[in-house]
């Protein structure tokens, strides 16, 4: 008969290499991946296009302004910060010859006048002769050559009155010339607004800019009631967009408010630059303009436009999906990850429309490119985020 000593030791034998089996099989069996999930839910999805690089915030009106003519700065009133009224003069070029030139215009129409007011009362003389000498020839009082002296004389009269009103019209016409070319040495406020850039000093000579060759204006004026965001849109994306969308706008100085606006233009157009991708400019007007009074034009924006949207539809963050059409869910009762096939709707970089293949509360698989992360793998959940 075997002994109860040898029986405990095959026993003990068998209870040791059992443990160091289970600790081998522990120590080689893939360990459980941590993974992060979140639940599937119902919410609000939108298709958004948004621009390939920074938008520009800018005022509703600009203008770039030179005088019409060249010549030298004689009066410079504004600085660069100024804000200014409709009309304000903004620069006055050296105009002292064409002023004395308007003063001699004005002394020659006044003596073209009194000239043509003379030559009205004689012509006005004339007549009366004329008219008096046909009433004594009708009754054979004088000769035929006395009432055609008269007649001739009043013709000579009327030309010469009509030459008088004619030198008093080139008199106001001149006039307009030359208050035309004081004009161009003039340079006004076209509209109220805020003095961007002076580009002059005083007594410095300005010239209008040659054909083909641009120069700096010599006053660069901004209209700040109002602003506009100007953005390139891919070319790919921009057939997508009308005017009237929704849109969002953030800009790097205000962190992350966002300001509501509306497509207000699309230029029918697409810009070819060397080294940068084909993009349509398009512009988006604000919805409303309280918060954009420490506006500063020339801040960069971002634009989101609001293609589609769609509320109360099955969801999910988009890092979750892979190629377009799976995800991976995690099981809680058999502690495993299972691919899914899903069939998908309108989606952004957030979220994803789910159309079928997941149900509200399936917790779905956000770390997908942890290692580890397949089918059927043995998993555990980590905190939604």
């Amino acid at each position: 008969m075997v002994s109860f000593a040898r029986i405990l030791r095959w026993f003990l034998l068998l209870v040791t290499l059992s443990v160091i089996g289970f600790a081998v099989w522990s120590r080689l069996r893939p360990q459980p991946v941590h993974v992060v999930v979140k639940a599937v839910e119902s919410g609000l999805v939108e298709k958004l296009v948004a621009n390939t690089r920074a938008g520009t915030i800018k005022a509703c009106r600009q203008a770039d302004l030179s005088p019409g003519a060249g010549g030298q700065i004689s009066l410079l009133p504004v600085k660069k910060g100024d804000q200014v009224a409709a009309n304000t003069l903004l620069v006055e070029l050296w105009n002292s010859d064409l002023l004395a030139q308007i003063e001699l215009s004005k002394s020659e129409g006044r003596a073209a006048a009194a000239r043509s007011v003379a030559s009205k009362y004689q012509m006005e003389k004339a007549r009366r002769d004329a008219e008096r000498l046909q009433t004594l020839h009708d009754k054979a009082l004088n000769s035929a050559q006395d009432l055609d002296s008269a007649k001739t004389s009043l013709a000579i009269h009327q030309a010469e009155y009509t030459t008088a009103l004619a030198d008093v019209a080139t008199s106001q016409d001149r006039l307009q010339v030359l208050a035309a070319e004081l004009e161009r040495t003039r340079l006004l406020a076209p509209f109220a607004g805020i003095v961007a850039e002076v580009n002059g000093e005083l007594n410095e000579y300005v010239t209008p800019s040659p054909p083909g060759i641009p120069t700096l204006p010599v006053v660069i004026l901004l209209d700040t009631s109002c602003f506009y965001v100007s953005a390139p849109i891919d070319e790919v994306d921009a057939e997508a967009i009308k005017l009237g969308m929704k849109t969002r706008v953030t800009l790097d100085a205000f962190g992350e408010r966002i300001f509501n606006g509306q497509v207000r233009q699309i230029d029918p157009y697409v810009l070819d630059r060397e080294k940068q991708a084909r993009t349509v400019q398009v512009e988006v007007s604000f919805d409303s303009y309280a918060g954009t009074e420490n506006f500063l034009a020339g801040y960069s924006a971002d634009v989101e436009i609001v293609i589609d949207s769609r509320a109360n539809v099955l969801r999910i963050p988009s890092q979750a999906v892979l190629d377009g059409s799976k995800v991976f869910v995690f099981d809680p009762q058999d502690q495993r990850l299972h691919e899914r096939k899903i069939s998908t709707g309108l989606a952004n970089w957030e979220v994803t429309e789910v159309l079928s293949g997941l149900r509200a509360g399936e917790q779905v698989v956000l770390s997908t490119d942890q290692a580890g992360v397949k089918d059927l793998a043995d998993a555990t959940r980590g905190e939604d985020p």
